[in-house]
């Protein structure tokens, strides 16, 4: 068990190992992808409408920038019992499940195509993912900063 309790089943970081070793040109361009392309990105994303009369989606999109020079986009869901989760959420989820976990900027955007910040559960899932992610640069609406900026006193630490 780990000091928060959770089963220690798996390697703390570990990822997928890609063929081909080194970072092409390609990775390298992405990874100096700046937030505005990262925005425009996400704004692309948006795509707000009712799911049923209780359910809603694509309100808030997000996109996220691996260590690997990927790009994972998410949007919200939004139901009336709280069973729903926001696009940082389905934007890490889609990350995660391509075998990567760290994660080097987001920024989420409400319809407007404003960049709103992520909730504190955002916060600290993105956090509990991969410790690493508090480098992680997240764009506001009135500045960047990072994640430990943002998270200043975590839940398991």
């Amino acid at each position: 068990m780990s000091a928060c309790g959770t089963p220690q089943r798996y390697k703390a970081g570990a990822r997928r190992q890609h063929a081909g070793g080194g970072r092409t040109d390609e990775a390298e361009r992405k990874m100096n992808m700046d937030f505005d392309t990262l925005t425009k990105i996400a704004i692309e994303t948006l795509n707000p409408r009712a799911l049923t009369e209780d359910a809603y989606a694509g309100g808030v999109a997000a996109a996220l920038l691996t260590a690997d020079g990927n790009v994972y986009r998410g949007v919200c869901i939004d139901t009336p019992c709280s069973m729903g989760f926001c696009a940082e959420h389905a934007a890490i989820a889609a990350m995660i499940t391509a075998g990567e976990n760290r994660v080097v900027k987001l920024v989420a955007v409400r319809e407007t195509g404003e960049a709103v910040p992520p909730c504190g559960r955002c916060r600290e899932f993105l956090y509990q993912v991969d410790h690493g992610n508090l480098a992680c640069r997240i764009r506001l609406p009135d500045r960047v900063a990072t994640l430990e900026e943002l998270l200043p006193d975590r839940w398991c630490e």
